[in-house]
């Protein structure tokens, strides 16, 4: 309680409470605007530099890291930013022989090759002519006809080594439960040797754990590109044999379409890798070879369920059509020999590169009931640089007889060659799982790569 000031009424002194309270009040207003406005600052802000982060991520994302051109003609590629790019030439000692600055192009144009030496360039790309974005490689090759195929083939693959699905329990010979390599071998883990003798086929690793006695293993395994020398120790199970409680596989089989062949007699297929099943990893070739096969059955896909072409293979010589030699991301590839040649009577078509692909129509060349046709597509985005290469082309198929026939894109139907303008574009690789009319492709000239 204020003390009665003798000189001042009550009136006045209330007067000055009610001053002090507003003036309190006024600066606690003040106070709580200024952490407003100071946290408004900082959230605008937050959100400017976001946004701005986000443009630079979608515009670095929209330029390719690698684009190929061919060392003749006329041709050109068009990636509508507001940047600049300094051309260099990189030869064999990867030194520019071409003058600092001498060459700017301004990435808002189309920029135009014209007879280009066969030599590799690249693009250093500066935004607004100013930041750094990436640098641009620049191939220059010769162009090439390819002999598009769509035609099914059966596949079977060899491992290098013995994949690791996982690990498993068994009743012991006293009716525990035993699980011997549990925590020790992992799934993906590829078995290169037991006891340092090298292993290449599960039959004969499981001979040699069951011949063990139970005596202490050292199994070698390559993981993550790394060599382990691991120690399990086997168990007699109920049935008397010894065993280290793991599944395991060394081939696989499958049908996929193959692509092209080329007029060295050398095939593309699937445009993805053979990967395992269970683990996902991809499978490291040791042999492969592709055989004659019939599609005998389609299941047709439906939103959640993709659908599925099931072909009959007969794994004899007279249907062999080639050899697997390389197994990656991008697909299988090998050499053909004369049966495969005479799958097609189609003639090559020039390949097309990956900046003159247009959205738009276009046709897929697949067998579904005896033949290899042409049906139509719609290509619906292209991503010059997408981070999965499997993935550059977004199509939908809109040709009514086949998705009668499949519901779109199935499996089996990978590897499908996708034609547009005359030119062999690239290969189906992917169904949307709810929604089987659409899909993904991977470029050409990615499979080319191999």
């Amino acid at each position: 309680m204020r003390p009665l000031d003798e000189n001042k009424s009550g009136a006045q002194i209330r007067a000055c409470d009610e001053a002090e309270a507003f003036l309190h009040s006024w600066k606690s207003s003040v106070r709580r605007l200024r952490i407003y406005r100071i946290s408004l600052c900082a959230a605008l802000f937050l959100c400017l530099t976001c946004l701005i982060g986000y443009a630079y991520y979608r515009m670095d994302s929209s330029i390719p890291s690698v684009i190929r051109v061919r060392a003749q003609g006329e041709q050109s590629f068009y990636l509508d930013l507001p940047a600049t790019g300094e051309l260099v030439s990189t030869g064999a000692q990867g030194e520019s022989n071409i003058p600092k600055g001498m060459v700017t192009i301004d990435l808002r144009e189309p920029v135009v090759f014209k007879n280009i030496q066969n030599d590799d360039y690249a693009l250093d790309v500066k935004l607004f002519g100013v930041w750094p974005m990436k640098q641009v490689d620049i191939h220059v090759i010769q162009d090439e006809e390819l002999i598009p195929v769509g035609v099914p083939v059966g596949i079977y693959m060899e491992a290098n080594g013995v994949l690791v699905i996982g690990s498993g329990e068994f009743q012991g010979a006293s009716g525990e439960t035993c699980t011997p390599a549990q925590n020790i071998l992992q799934s993906g883990d590829y078995i290169r040797a037991l006891n340092d003798v090298p292993v290449s086929h599960k039959e004969e690793f499981i001979r040699d754990i069951e011949a063990s006695g139970g005596a202490e293993q050292k199994i070698t395994v390559e993981r993550n590109g790394a060599l382990l020398d691991l120690y399990v120790t086997p168990q007699q199970s109920a049935g008397g044999k010894y065993k280290i409680g793991v599944w395991i596989r060394d081939n696989t089989q499958g049908v996929g379409t193959m692509t092209y062949i080329d007029s060295a007699g050398n095939f593309g297929a699937l445009g993805h890798g053979i990967n395992d099943l269970d683990t996902n990893t991809l499978m490291e070739l040791y042999d492969g070879t592709i055989y004659r096969t019939k599609i005998v059955s389609i299941r047709k896909g439906t939103a959640g369920k993709p659908g599925e072409m099931t072909g009959m293979i007969v794994y004899s010589d007279d249907n062999i059509l080639g050899d697997i030699t390389y197994n990656g991301k991008e697909g299988i590839f090998g050499k053909c020999n004369p049966k495969a040649l005479a799958l097609t009577e189609n003639e090559p078509l020039p390949i097309g590169l990956k900046q003159e692909i247009e959205k738009g129509p276009a046709q897929i060349l697949c067998t579904v009931d005896g033949e290899a046709k042409y049906y139509d597509i719609e290509i619906t985005a292209v991503h010059l640089d997408h981070d999965q290469v499997n993935r550059g082309i977004e199509l939908t198929v809109t040709d009514p007889e086949l998705l009668a026939l499949t519901g779109g894109i199935v499996q089996g139907m990978s590897g499908a060659p996708i034609i547009q303008n005359g030119k062999l574009i690239g290969a189906v690789t992917h169904v949307l799982v709810n929604n089987p009319a659409r899909g993904y492709g991977i470029f050409i000239e990615t499979m080319l790569e191999q």
